[in-house]
C-alpha cells in the first residue's frame, strides 16, 4: 500500500484519503467484508475524459498504472474513534 505523502512541517486539508493499492478489486472486496466503505473517486483516467479528448487515443503508462490502483478511503470529522481504528 503507497500512503499519501505530506512534506514536513506543512498541513493538510484532506478531504480524501486515496491508497494506492496494486489489487484493487481485491483490496476493495477485503475491506468491504470488515465493513468499511471504499470509493474510487475519479474512474475516468485524466487523458480519457471528454475535456481532453485530443489525448483519448494516447497511452500514458504511469498515469494508466496509477489510476487503475487508487482507492479512497473513509475520512471525515465526524468518524468516532472506533470507526477510525477500523479503517487504520
Amino acid at each position: 500500500m503507497v500512503l499519501p505523502k505530506v512534506r514536513r512541517q506543512k498541513e493538510h486539508v484532506w478531504h480524501l484519503f486515496v491508497v494506492r493499492v496494486k489489487d484493487r478489486e481485491k483490496f476493495i472486496r477485503y475491506c468491504s467484508k470488515k465493513g468499511i466503505a471504499t470509493m474510487i473517486h475519479y474512474p475516468i483516467p485524466p487523458h480519457k475524459q471528454k475535456a481532453y479528448e485530443e489525448w483519448n487515443a494516447h497511452s500514458y503508462p504511469i498515469t494508466e498504472t496509477i489510476h487503475n490502483e487508487v482507492v479512497s478511503l473513509p475520512i471525515s470529522p465526524v468518524m468516532s474513534w472506533d470507526e477510525v481504528e477500523k479503517v487504520v
